[in-house]
This record gives C-alpha cells, sequence and structure tokens, in this order.
C-alpha cells in the first residue's frame, strides 16, 4: 500500500503535524507534484497558501519538514533576521511521499511512524488510513486507536499495543465517536472502511461483530 499515492500520501501526513502537512501540500502543489526545486517563496507568501497564524509557525513547520526529510530548504539572505523580509524568499526542493520515505530509509529513520507498521501492509486499509490521516481532526493517538479498532482489535488488545491502559483507550474512542459523528463501535469501523460509495472494502473486519464488542 506505501507504493500507492493515496495510501502513501496518507501515511505521510501520520508522519508530520497537522501544520507541517499544510506547509507541506501547499509546497508539493506549487510543484505540481514532480519533484522540483520551488524559489522565491517568502513567509509571507507561504502565510498566503496555508492559511496558518504567524511566521514562527510557518518557521517551526519548515524546520520539521526539514529534519523528516521532507524537503530542502535553502533560506535566502536576509530572511533569518529578526523582522520577515517580505520580497526575500527561500528555495525548496519538494519531495514526492514515496520518495520522502525511502530518504528516510537511507537516513536510517523509520519512514513513518511505526505504529502504522501493519496497518500499512494490509489490503483494504488505504481508504481507513486517508480518513484518520484527514478526515476528522484526529490527534495521533486517536488515529492510532481507530485504526486498531478498524483491524478489529479489542480495548485491551489496543492498550497492548499502543502501550496505554483500556481505561485510556475508552477515553480515546469516546473522542473518536463524537469526532466521526456515530454512536457505536460498528459504525465507526464501517465509515473508516467503507467505499466512498459506502460499500465495505474487503479484508476488514465484520462490523457486526465488531458492533457488540463494548466500548
Amino acid at each position: 500500500m506505501e507504493n500507492t499515492s493515496q495510501g502513501a500520501m496518507a501515511l505521510l501526513a501520520l508522519s508530520h503535524t497537522p501544520v507541517e502537512q499544510m506547509l507541506y501540500e501547499a509546497l508539493l502543489a506549487a510543484t505540481e507534484g514532480a519533484t522540483v526545486c520551488v524559489t522565491s517563496f517568502s513567509l509571507r507568501r507561504l502565510l498566503e497558501l496555508t492559511g496558518l497564524g504567524s511566521y514562527s509557525t510557518i518557521r517551526r513547520a519548515r524546520t520539521g519538514l526539514v529534519s523528516k526529510l521532507s524537503i530542502e530548504c535553502k533560506h535566502a539572505a536576509g530572511e533569518d533576521g529578526g523582522d520577515e523580509h517580505e520580497h526575500s524568499g527561500s528555495f525548496y526542493l519538494v519531495y514526492s511521499p514515496v520518495e520522502i520515505f525511502e530518504r528516510r530509509r537511507r537516513a536510517g529513520l523509520d519512514p513513518f511512524p511505526k505504529e502504522y507498521r501493519t496497518h500499512a501492509g494490509k489490503v483494504g486499509f488505504t481508504a481507513a488510513l486517508e480518513r484518520v490521516a484527514n478526515g476528522y481532526s484526529l490527534s495521533r493517538r486517536e488515529a492510532q486507536v481507530a485504526l486498531c479498532c478498524a483491524e478489529g482489535l479489542t480495548n485491551a488488545e489496543i492498550g497492548q499495543k499502543l502501550f496505554i491502559t483500556e481505561q485510556t483507550v475508552k477515553f480515546h474512542m469516546r473522542h473518536l465517536f463524537v469526532k466521526v459523528g456515530v454512536r457505536r463501535r460498528g459504525e465507526l469501523i464501517s465509515r473508516l472502511l467503507r467505499h466512498d460509495d459506502g460499500n465495505g472494502l474487503g479484508g476488514g473486519p465484520d462490523p457486526a461483530d465488531a458492533s457488540r464488542r463494548p466500548l
């Protein structure tokens, strides 16, 4: 799945913070999907493209993307001063998700968070990965719990896998129900695994079985 464009982007998003992903997508759109050097992007222009709230937020997101090998950045003269120079810019080399995973591997890093390794290798989980990455403004832990739930794990099994208590799993499940807009576990699984036309994806657990489990 990692090598499919949709699944790879979802896995990449799960390795970024939300603001990092917003900046990455803005830069990627500027390259039209190719690995291209983007020039003359001032911080002010990046604010306009992303809608992020401040120069410091942009700088933090950019630093995170560089450290995670998602982009390369060469600052233009003057940009690192205390004040933003509207007309200065930086040169960005923006990589595709698959290229980023390979760069991370070569550097001895996990290509994406290890918590998603089992999900990345499963047929039928691309839609679930996309939804937890982009669909419901989930925290990283909520996304982990949601995917474990879609995998068919019980609360106790989720707790063991994520090294959290069963009570903490229930806490995250309650938040998931609210954010996803469902009332039962089976509805959550169905929502995560369905095709866009509403049909369930193959390879997932039976929502009817899951709905009989306690929260």
